[in-house]
C-alpha cells in the first residue's frame, strides 16, 4: 500500500480563483492573488492539491456537468505553467432547490457536508489531520473540520452570514491565500494534535 500524503483540500470560487457566479467560460478564469506564491510554498512543504467545490450551477440548469471539464482545463493551464499540479477535482452539482430532476436533492458531498473531503481521503490515500481545507466561507471550514482536517477561512468578504459553531470555526482566519499558506507551513502537523470532534467525524 501507497504510503499515506498530506494534502490542501482547495475551495475553487473565491479561494484560488475570483469568484464570478456560475461561470464556466474559461476565458473569465484567472488566479486569484498570492495563489501561485501559495502553493509553491505548500508544495515546497510537500502537500499534494485536490480542488473541492459545490457546483449548484448544475442543478439550477445554468450549465450542464460536462461544461465543468474547460473549468479544469484552464484552471491546469493557469498552474502547470507555474509548476504546480492540482492531483484531483471533486465537484458536487447538487442543490436541494435545483431545477434538473437528476441534481436536485440533498446529498452528502454539498458542503458544508464533507463528502467530497472523505472521497478524496479515500482516493488519494490522504492523512486527514496532517492535511488542511482552504476556503473563503464557513461552509468550506465546516466540511474540512468534519472530515478531520485542519481548516483555514481566507477572511476576503465572501462570508456574509457568520453562524459559527463548533465545526464551523477555523484553525486560522487568513486575510489572503498566502498568508494562509505561509501559516499552515509555519504550523506542521504535530503527534499531539488531536480533535476529538474531528476525528469522530471520520
Amino acid at each position: 500500500m501507497a504510503e499515506k500524503r498530506k494534502a490542501i483540500f482547495l475551495d475553487k470560487d473565491g479561494t484560488i480563483i475570483p469568484d464570478v457566479p456560475y461561470n464556466v467560460n474559461p476565458d473569465l478564469i484567472s488566479l486569484a492573488d498570492g495563489v501561485v506564491e501559495g502553493l509553491k510554498l505548500l508544495q515546497q512543504a510537500g502537500y499534494v492539491f485536490v480542488v473541492i467545490s459545490n457546483q449548484a450551477g448544475v442543478a439550477r440548469g445554468h450549465f450542464p456537468l460536462n461544461a465543468l471539464e474547460n473549468v479544469k482545463q484552464k484552471i491546469d493551464f493557469l498552474l502547470n505553467s507555474e509548476g504546480i499540479e492540482i492531483e484531483k477535482y471533486y465537484f458536487c452539482p447538487h442543490h436541494p432547490e435545483g431545477k434538473v430532476a437528476e441534481y436536485s436533492k440533498v446529498c452528502d458531498c454539498r458542503k458544508p457536508m464533507p463528502g467530497m473531503i472523505l472521497q478524496a481521503i479515500k482516493d488519494l490515500e490522504i492523512l486527514p489531520p496532517q492535511s488542511w481545507m482552504i476556503g473563503d466561507i464557513l461552509n468550506d471550514v465546516e466540511a474540512g473540520n468534519r472530515a478531520g482536517c485542519r481548516t483555514v477561512l481566507i477572511n476576503n468578504g465572501n462570508e456574509t452570514e457568520w453562524i459559527e459553531t463548533s465545526f464551523r470555526t477555523p484553525t486560522y482566519k487568513a486575510a489572503n491565500f498566502l498568508s494562509a499558506a505561509q501559516f499552515i507551513v509555519s504550523n506542521p502537523f504535530e503527534s499531539n494534535f488531536l480533535n476529538d470532534k474531528k476525528l469522530a467525524a471520520l
